[in-house]
């Protein structure tokens, strides 16, 4: 018995240790008509790191499945996320196998339009009512018997919502949403999601519907479920309309900045205050943040600091690395890297970047250094069943190394003038080098199911 009882101990002390910070509370997989509503929802979504986006499928509703797959696949790829699965018309259901079988997490399935897909998936996979944990719903008729996705395919509705799985449907009450006040807090967040949610609605100047929050409750209320109420339920339906605009309105900027988990571990996040920094950092650290990001700002910072130099090379891997997540348009600890920059500085430099920005360090078994020879500016990002190659340009890797070893032939490497030069050309990379422009991507492993 005694050992018995110490067993279970063991198990629950180690438990909470095995548990991962960074691990997302929502594993989903998003169907869509395409609307305008479904464009900004599917933003909020990938703005958020408390969501991992698995896939995105298309059926018909606000418009036709090949047109949505069209308008789906270019705000994904617009948004620098090449690598996530996205399916064209006929391929939903296989491509919602796929992705359940190689995940181990359940998952929620996000209908924005009618629920053919769900019922599809329901009927055809018997994975899906196994590893789906839920299905959310948007439709602005309550209890669900009504509305523009009811009716785009009543069938397939009835026969979800008198299956086995729990539907929560976000009903309407949006409308207006989009005060001045909101859009102008929305342009004022300095992230790709924020800017394509403000040009989607402002885009259509004098229609109202663009104003309107309908899909975009969804999200809303997946991870704010306090700010709604719920007009009725049964055993495995809820039913919920929004009870705090003001505060949905704040929840929405939340999720624009991606403040809806804790992203850092022991510090709350890098001061915006520029007097924080280095005297010849602090002209840089607005630009460089407003154009590239939060991620990328606090990876730059804490990869310097590990590295105990401001080094270009350090500076790339950390963009390389954050431009892989963004590819496959996922987190830290969730990619295997093999870097082709080797061990000998400062290319080698590369790999400090990578691992702060990507998580993939040697103590989470997740990085691997070639050996293979000649090294190269370049590493390999595994995730699930795919793996890019990303390289710096040939021209500007040159450049870089010829600058690095004209001020060595000059100063020496034990010369504070080195130093310094290499500090000065670092924060110039940091600032010029755009992530989206400094590197060639290529698919070297796609395996189809």
């Amino acid at each position: 018995m005694r050992r018995i009882i110490l067993t279970i101990l063991l198990i629950l002390v180690i438990i909470p240790l095995g548990a991962h910070p960074w691990k997302p509370r929502h594993y989903v997989i998003i169907d869509s008509d395409g609307g305008i509503d479904d464009l900004k929802a599917i933003c909020m979504l990938m703005a958020s790191p408390d969501v991992r986006i698995l896939a995105i499928t298309t059926s018909d509703g606000f418009y036709r499945a090949p047109v949505a797959y069209e308008k789906i696949r270019s705000l994904a790829d617009g948004l620098h996320h090449e690598g996530l699965p996205v399916a064209g018309p006929g391929e939903a259901v296989k491509l919602i196998d796929k992705m359940l079988a190689s995940e181990t997490t359940t998952v929620k399935f996000i209908a924005l339009g009618s629920l053919e897909t769900a019922a599809l998936a329901t009927e055809q996979l018997p994975s899906f009512t196994v590893k789906v944990k839920q299905i959310y719903w948007s439709n602005s008729g309550l209890p669900g018997k009504d509305g523009s996705n009811y009716k785009a395919d009543p069938a397939a509705a009835e026969k979800v919502l008198a299956g086995k799985l729990p539907v929560t449907i976000a009903g309407g009450g949006g409308e207006g949403f989009y005060n001045d006040n909101l859009l102008e807090a929305i342009g004022q967040i300095h992230s790709p999601y924020a800017l394509k949610v403000k040009d989607l609605i402002t885009g259509m100047p004098g229609h109202g519907f663009a104003y309107t929050a309908f899909d975009e409750l969804v999200p809303l209320l997946l991870h704010y479920p306090g700010l709604f109420g719920e007009t009725g339920h049964t055993d495995r339906i809820s039913y919920c309309v929004p009870s705090d605009i003001a505060g949905l309105r704040e929840a929405t900027l939340k999720m624009l900045r991606g403040e809806t988990v804790e992203r850092m571990q022991t510090i709350k996040k890098m001061p915006a205050d520029t007097s924080f920094y280095m005297p010849d950092v602090q002209p840089f650290v607005t630009d460089i943040r407003n154009r590239y990001g939060e991620d990328e700002w606090a990876s730059g910072v804490i990869a310097n600091e590990l590295h105990r130099h401001l080094g270009v090379f350090a500076i790339i891997g950390v963009k390389m690395g954050i431009r892989a997540r963004e590819y496959f348009c996922t987190g830290v600890d969730e990619m295997e890297v093999t870097t082709h920059a080797g061990s000998t500085p400062p290319l080698s430099c590369m790999n400090d970047g990578i691992q702060v920005s990507t998580g993939a360090t040697p103590g989470h078994g997740l990085l691997t250094v070639s050996q293979e020879q000649p090294f190269f500016p370049a590493a390999e990002f595994t995730h699930k069943d795919r793996t890019v190659r990303i390289t710096l340009k040939k021209e500007l890797a040159e450049r870089v190394s010829s600058e690095l070893k004209e001020i060595n032939f000059i100063y020496g490497l034990d010369s504070d003038i080195y130093w310094e030069l290499v500090r000065k050309n670092s924060i110039k990379y940091w600032l010029q080098f755009d992530r989206h422009e400094i590197f060639d991507i290529e698919v070297i492993k796609y395996t189809e199911q």
